[in-house]
């Protein structure tokens, strides 16, 4: 946690603002923390808030922030409806897979290439480089967003569901109504290469007639399996309350003085839905050993039930969570602000005004 901590302390909101989108901007690294649920949206922005800093440095960091807020509440609006064409059809599609040169990071594009390394070698990718690749598969490859989706998600430490499915629906079209494209002048500019006589060095006015490049033809499908421990399930006491904790819960603060029996549940039926790779989970399961006394629970909530009176579970409140049982409690969020809204910035009008933002005395 103090690492965690560290990183807090370090965000610079101007410098976040002016170079957030290059390769080696100021960025928090702060999502990964933020996505398993160890830290939320809201101590960020409460930290941002006590460094009596004018609104305009702060903005640009904060609006980052309700992003994620955002996408979540559409997540809990529409359910099951993320993870398919939300507002329009994605067009056009030729394939439902993902191309073989993105998975093996052989697009020939160098940016590109050594970004996918370095996903499969850390966990990490910068949310620029994100777009950049949604927009090949998708807009370029002519690949439906779903598979690229899931592949992605799998290998991020920081994979949110939300933010991850909605952030390829709008680069796709589907969550927007204009695709997102980027072309190899943009990438040199923002991550610090000098390519050129690729498949995007071309002018934006040529990707709507654009025919897939040879690059992009084959095509695989999507395999990731979770492996899951298998542990001997310690017993847990019937009648003593117990908090639940899960792949989106880590967060080490929860009820801390209070004696609560702690488990982490890893549901084979959310990874089998939702893989994700060995690493993201290695991952989990080292941010799991920061709550004191917690235990490994792997099985299905219903198998929960079986050890543990539902009127003794306590939860916290997630769209993964609808089947739990007993009592609910909410998530942090930035604002008040709930509900669906058809675009971010409807939404975040409603935050700035309920966040009215005053640097601390």
């Amino acid at each position: 946690m103090l690492s965690i901590k560290r990183k807090i302390q370090a965000i610079d909101p101007a410098r976040y603002a002016a170079s957030r989108n290059f390769q080696d901007g100021a960025v928090t690294r702060l999502s990964p923390y933020i996505s398993r649920g160890v830290i939320s949206t809201r101590q960020v922005f409460q930290h941002i808030k006590s460094l009596n800093l004018p609104w305009n440095a702060c903005e640009k960091l904060i609006q980052e922030l309700t992003w994620r807020d955002y996408w979540q509440q559409v997540w809990k609006a529409k359910g099951e409806g993320i993870f398919e064409d939300l507002k329009n059809r994605q067009k056009p599609v030729e394939r439902d897979q993902i191309p073989i040169s993105v998975v093996q990071a052989q697009t020939g594009i160098h940016a590109v290439d050594q970004a996918i390394q370095e996903l499969y070698r850390t966990g990490y990718m910068h949310n620029h480089m994100r777009m950049y690749i949604a927009a090949i598969c998708c807009n370029i490859a002519q690949c439906h967003w779903t598979t690229p989706a899931k592949w992605l998600y799998s290998h991020l430490l920081d994979g949110d569901l939300a933010s991850n499915h909605l952030s390829w629906q709008w680069v796709a079209g589907t969550f927007t109504s204009k695709k997102y494209y980027a072309n190899q002048e943009n990438i040199n500019r923002y991550f610090n290469t000098d390519q050129r006589q690729t498949f995007l060095d071309v002018d934006y006015g040529d990707f709507e007639s654009m025919e897939i490049p040879p690059q992009l033809l084959q095509i695989t499908d999507f395999a990731v399996e979770t492996k899951l421990p298998n542990p001997q399930n310690a017993a847990l006491e019937k009648n003593k309350k117990t908090l639940i904790y899960n792949y989106y819960n880590l967060d080490p603060n929860w009820h801390p003085e209070d004696d609560f029996q702690r488990v982490f549940l890893l549901e084979p039926s959310v990874f089998h839905h939702y893989p994700v790779s060995e690493k993201c989970l290695d991952f989990a399961l080292a941010l799991s050993q920061n709550i004191q006394g917690i235990r490994l629970f792997v099985g299905e909530f219903s198998d929960l039930l079986q050890q543990v009176k539902p009127e003794n579970l306590v939860y916290k409140e997630h769209p993964l969570n609808l089947h739990y049982q007993g009592k609910e409690e909410p998530r942090d969020w930035i604002s008040g602000v709930e509900g669906y809204f058809p675009s971010f910035f409807a939404f975040w009008k409603k935050v700035k005004k309920e966040i009215n933002f005053q640097p601390s005395a």
